[in-house]
């Protein structure tokens, strides 16, 4: 990839700092009353989460990550990993189970994702940012409980737990927030 200037760093940005890629977070600019311009800048290890901060002068550059988005399709869980199926060129992606346990919970298989790949090896998964899923598992709503903002837990067909209203029932087909987990809309009856 070629090399970026500091000047043209922005919110969003991929970058390759010491053999990993990072994600610009935030970029600040200051221009002190002598010397040079300072950029501070907040990143993102796209392969270990963390986040780190940096100042670079003007006329440094870094050079740009060898980063794609790709639509998948989830295919299974082969023990420590999660699999998924690149849409074009079927290929199978294993990504670890520690790196994505925690956005699988609302993914049924079949599921479309976006896999990121970084020199053509997939390092991360954002699923969709609304599922629809069926309730499984939930209480009846208590008698009298039906005016106010009362909620129950729900359990849904992938096995997750969500806080729902007091009228919704097993069978309901609800919409859910992936990355909030959270209750959005009751799709039918």
């Amino acid at each position: 990839m070629a090399s970026i200037n500091v000047g043209d760093w922005k919110k969003g940005l991929k970058l390759e700092l010491n053999g990993e890629p990072y994600e610009i977070l935030e970029v600040n600019f200051v221009k002190p009353g002598k010397g040079q311009a300072i950029y501070t800048t907040k990143m993102r290890n796209l392969l270990k989460g963390t986040i780190i901060t940096n100042k670079y002068r003007s006329g440094d550059s870094l050079e740009g990550a060898d980063v794609r988005k790709g639509a998948a399709q989830y295919s299974f869980r082969d023990g420590s990993s999660y699999v998924f199926m690149d849409e074009t060129t079927f290929e199978q992606h294993p990504l670890p189970v520690e790196s994505v346990e925690d956005r699988m919970k609302f993914l049924k298989e079949g599921d479309t994702v976006d896999l990121l790949f970084w020199n053509e090896r997939p390092i991360d998964m954002t699923p969709p940012a609304q599922v629809q899923l069926e309730v499984t598992y939930t209480e009846p709503a208590a008698r009298g409980n039906t005016t106010s903002n009362v909620t129950k837990a729900a359990t849904v067909e992938t096995g997750a737990e969500v806080q729902v209203p007091a009228f919704i029932e097993q069978g309901n087909v609800i919409k859910i927030d992936t990355e909030s987990g959270s209750y959005i809309e009751r799709i039918s009856n």
